[in-house]
């Protein structure tokens, strides 16, 4: 289960990448875009159809590295002073809404995309694009996300089942301050410079 959790791990990170790639190629398209407004009085004219693709296509790719890496918000006020087999049920309750919302989500986007490749529906715009090619894009990524809630589901029950209260609530619940202070410290001691 921890390989595949690893192997979801560095699916998603290579997603966000692909997304974050994307999000800064777009970004590029809109400043020669207004630049050439600007300067020539000529647009592209695709800098927006563009850049909302790849806005949905980046959000669905970045949910599941913000699944792993538990950087979802989730208000913790009383979470904290709870104990730890009720933060453990309270936890394994929020995975299992955020499936059934994934779940929707995916089920949707699905359809969404299906009949778009069956009407083989085109963009109304100039470029005129295919709209199953970013929508496939689009779709992956809440896949991605589904199976990766899955994946979590497994191992949180099999955790649940052993006992394992805190291992559930590292699993998969919301960082804690200290957590977060502790993860900083350690990003900081790797980056640190070498002492000459």
């Amino acid at each position: 289960m921890n390989k595949l959790l690893g192997l979801a791990r560095v699916v998603a990170r290579a997603g966000c990448w692909f997304g974050g790639a994307m999000v800064a190629a777009a970004a590029l398209m809109i400043a020669v875009d207004v630049v050439a407004r600007k300067l020539f009085s000529v647009s592209l004219g695709a800098s927006s159809e563009v850049s909302g693709y790849v806005l949905a296509i980046g959000t669905s790719w970045a949910l599941a590295l913000a699944l792993l890496d538990r950087a979802h918000v989730r208000i913790d006020s009383l979470y904290t002073v709870l104990p730890v087999r009720l933060c453990a049920l309270l936890d394994m309750l929020a995975l299992v809404s955020f499936m059934i919302f994934a779940a929707f989500t995916t089920w949707q986007g699905g359809k969404v995309l299906l009949n778009s490749i069956q009407v083989d529906a085109h963009s109304l715009t100039p470029l005129g694009t295919l709209l199953a090619i970013p929508q496939t894009l689009w779709v992956a990524g809440f896949v991605l996300f589904s199976a990766i809630l899955l994946l979590l589901f497994v191992r949180a029950v099999m955790l649940l089942v052993r006992g394992r209260w805190e291992d559930v609530q590292r699993l998969i619940g919301p960082r804690t301050a200290q957590q977060e202070l502790e993860e900083a410290l350690h990003e900081q001691e790797r980056y640190k410079a070498p002492q000459a």
